[in-house]
C-alpha cells in the first residue's frame, strides 16, 4: 500500500532504531517511477498486510538485534547493499512475501550477463522478480529559471555526475527486467513465469523553493519523496536572511541517507553553537553534500525538517552540460 511522503514522515518516526526506520522507509517510501513503463513492486500489498507489517515492525523496534547482525555489516559501504539487505531481510522474516532467491546470475557461457535482484512468492502465491535500486538524483533544468515546462528524465543526475535517471530507467526497461525471460534464466530451473516489478525507491531534490514548481517528467511517481539544493553561495545568502528561529544542520553521510535521523537536545545544542563554523566548511565544500535541517517543534523537540544539497558554485554548469548529453 502506498503512502504521501508526509505520511511516510509519521510512519518512520514510529520507530526509536535507525535501521528499523530504514527498513520501514525502504517498505513504505513512495515509488520514484510512475508504474507507466514497468510494473511497480508492492512489498505490503494489502491492508491485512499493512498492518501485520507495521505490528512486526514494532515488536523488531523493541529488539533489533538481529537486524543489525544481518544488515549494519561494516563491509556494507555501498547505499544499494545495504538496501539489498534490509529487503531481504524483510522477505526472510517479515509477514507478507517468501523469499525464493536473491542475488541470482544468470550466464551465457560462464559468462554473468546479469543479476536478478530477488525472486519471491507473494501471499497470493505469485511469483515476482524484484529489481532493487535506491536514487538520489538533483533536478538540473536549463538554467532559464522557468519551471512551468515539464522535466525530462535526464534532467536528473546524481550529484556527483557520474549517473542519470535516463540512464538508470533504460537499462532497467532494456536489461534487468527482462532476465527472468531469458532462456539463460530459465535453464537455472526456477519454475516460472515470473512477473518482473521494479523497486525503485530515494528522493528527488529541486532547486531552491522550486519543488513544488516543477512539472517532472511522465516516468517519474507524482508522490516521489522532494528535497532541495542549492549553490554553497545561495544557501549562504538564504542563511544570512534567514531570521525565524534556531536551526541545525548536519551533514548526512552515504548510509545516513533513507530515513529521517532523530537528534537530541544537547546535540542540536551544540551544532547551533558550531553553526558558523558549519556554514563555512559546508561553503567551501569541494563536492555536493547532503545536510538535513532541524527545527524545534511545539513539544521543543529537535526534528527533522528537510533534506537537501549543497553543492559547489560551479557545479549547476557542469549538471547541465552532463544532462544535455542525452540530447
Amino acid at each position: 500500500m502506498a503512502v504521501t511522503a508526509s505520511e511516510l514522515t509519521r510512519l518512520v518516526e514510529r520507530f526509536d532504531d535507525v535501521t528499523v526506520r530504514d527498513l520501514a522507509w525502504l517498505l513504505f517510501a513512495p515509488d520514484l517511477l510512475s508504474g507507466a513503463d514497468a510494473e511497480l513492486a508492492q512489498p505490503v500489498a494489502s491492508a491485512a498486510e499493512y498492518d501485520a507489517t507495521l505490528a512486526w515492525l514494532t515488536q523488531l523496534d523493541t529488539a533489533p538485534q538481529s537486524l543489525h547482525e544481518h544488515a549494519r555489516d561494516p563491509r556494507f559501504t555501498r547505499l544499494g547493499i545495504y538496501a539489498e539487505s534490509l529487503l531481504r531481510y524483510f522477505l526472510v522474516h517479515g509477514p507478507a512475501a517468501r523469499l525464493v532467491a536473491a542475488n541470482v546470475p544468470v550466464r551465457r557461457q560462464r559468462q554473468t550477463i546479469g543479476e536478478c535482484d530477488f525472486l519471491l512468492e507473494g501471499a497470493n502465491g505469485a511469483k515476482l522478480h524484484w529489481e532493487l535500486a535506491v536514487k538520489f538524483y538533483l533536478h538540473i533544468g536549463d538554467g532559464s529559471g522557468d519551471t512551468a515546462s515539464t522535466a525530462r528524465l535526464s534532467d536528473y543526475v546524481g550529484p556527483n555526475l557520474q549517473d542519470r535517471f535516463d540512464l538508470k530507467h533504460a537499462r532497467l526497461l532494456t536489461h534487468q527486467l527482462g532476465l527472468t525471460a531469458r532462456a539463460e534464466f530459465a535453464a537455472l530451473g526456477f519454475d516460472g513465469p515470473w512477473r518482473a516489478q521494479s523497486f525503485i525507491k530515494g528522493r528527488l531534490f529541486y532547486h531552491g523553493l522550486h519543488a513544488e514548481a516543477v512539472r517532472p517528467a511522465p516516468e517519474i511517481g507524482a508522490n516521489h519523496v522532494r528535497g532541495w539544493w542549492l549553490t554553497a553561495s545561495e544557501w549562504r545568502a538564504a542563511r544570512a536572511a534567514s531570521s525565524h528561529g534556531e536551526r541545525a544542520w548536519v551533514v548526512q553521510p552515504r548510509m545516513a541517507w533513507l530515513a529521517s535521523r532523530r537528534i537530541d537536545a544537547a546535540a542540536a545544542d551544540a551544532l547551533v553553537a558550531e553553526s558558523d563554523e558549519i556554514a563555512l566548511r559546508l561553503a567551501h565544500a569541494a563536492t555536493p553534500t547532503m545536510i538535513a535541517t532541524y527545527a524545534r517543534n511545539e513539544a521543543e523537540d529537535w526534528v527533522e525538517e528537510s533534506r537537501g544539497f549543497i553543492v559547489p558554485d560551479g557545479w549547476p554548469d557542469a549538471a547541465r552540460a552532463f544532462a544535455r548529453q542525452a540530447v
